[in-house]
């Protein structure tokens, strides 16, 4: 293989995210199902914004973004795909993407709907419900894939999320025909129990057919995957259907499951869980980067676990801390 220009290369749903915490009967009021992620009309995201607490965050978001920014943290070469307006939340974003050093070279949606928010509820216990607009980024195209960036990346890694409008779709496959073409492997992360039972066939289909080589999921998204309550059963199946497997267990910690072999490490301590959102993607830089890195599965799980002990301690799905400074601290050689 030549060598790379980019360690992790993220493809997905550009999104600025507006956080705030809720108090427990907010979501009854609203008719939510903790925990989910809710796809909202501009209207619906217009009113939640109205009847959010006042104390809002807005951070460029989006699930494989976050998992871009957080493999920039670690100090690593990052660059993303995803879909913006020309509009102020598109600065937001890409100026947000200019100041942490992650490489984003996409043309602006020049004509279309605005850019994707979502409003990322915050219940006491760091649970989070989401009620995402998806806007402009829903407009990514083949035409936004380019074959020198996804060849230059050691791994490219995209979103379940990002399965839906049917020219996203195509450029999902795209890129990773470009990844292969170019001897890369691939990755999805399922995203969500949602995305799983929408898309449960075509899901094992790219796994099955090795358009996708590396799978992450939490216990949920691995049982939905395989219609089961028991997490063995799934790991079972997923082991036959991918080349690797990494699933995260919250405070169980995460393993990785890889030719037979299952590997668990332990989640790191936190004092108090104040905020999720983004627990799952900040795990998913760590561990890529280690793989891109030419770490072993051991030490790429207890570095997907650290960055997500990190972001689970504040509000917001991006690091504060510095995730290199981490590493070393804990003797994590990432």
């Amino acid at each position: 293989m030549a060598d790379t220009q980019f360690d992790v290369l993220t493809i997905g749903n550009a999104i600025v995210d507006v956080i705030a915490p809720i108090d427990p009967e907010f979501l009854k009021r609203e008719g939510m199902d903790e925990g989910i992620m809710h796809l909202v009309d501009a209207d619906r995201s217009a009113y939640l914004y109205d009847r959010m607490p006042a104390e809002k965050r807005m951070i460029s978001g989006g699930s494989s973004a976050n998992t871009a920014a957080g493999v920039a943290n670690f100090g690593g070469r990052a660059a993303f795909v995803g879909k913006v307006a020309q509009d102020d939340l598109g600065d937001i974003f890409a100026d947000d993407f200019q100041q942490i050093g992650v490489h984003y070279s996409i043309a602006r949606l020049l004509d279309g709907p605005a850019t994707a928010r979502s409003m990322i509820l915050v219940s006491p216990g760091g649970e989070r419900t989401m009620n995402t607009y998806l806007g402009a980024c829903q407009q990514l195209t083949t035409a936004d894939i380019k074959e020198e960036e996804i060849g230059a990346a050691a791994v490219t890694y995209m979103e379940g999320y990002l399965w839906d409008p049917p020219e996203a779709k195509k450029a999902f496959v795209t890129a990773a025909h470009f990844a292969h073409k170019h001897e890369r492997p691939t990755a999805i992360t399922l995203s969500d129990p949602f995305c799983v039972n929408r898309y449960r066939d075509e899901f094992l289909d790219l796994m099955r057919s090795k358009t996708i080589d590396y799978v992450f999921a939490n216990i949920e998204e691995a049982k939905a995957l395989y219609q089961t309550d028991n997490l063995h059963d799934a790991v079972q199946q997923i082991a036959k259907d991918c080349e690797l497997a990494a699933i995260t267990m919250g405070a169980q910690g995460a393993m990785a499951v890889h030719e037979g072999e299952i590997v668990t490490v332990p989640a790191y301590p936190v004092a108090e869980v104040v905020d999720a959102t983004g627990a799952g993607d900040l795990f998913a830089s760590g561990f890529l980067l280690a793989l891109a890195r030419g770490r072993d599965l051991r030490t790429a799980l207890s570095s997907g676990c650290l960055a997500a002990s990190e972001v689970i301690s504040h509000i917001g799905a991006r690091p504060l801390r510095d995730l290199r400074q981490m590493a070393c601290e804990h003797s994590v050689a990432i």
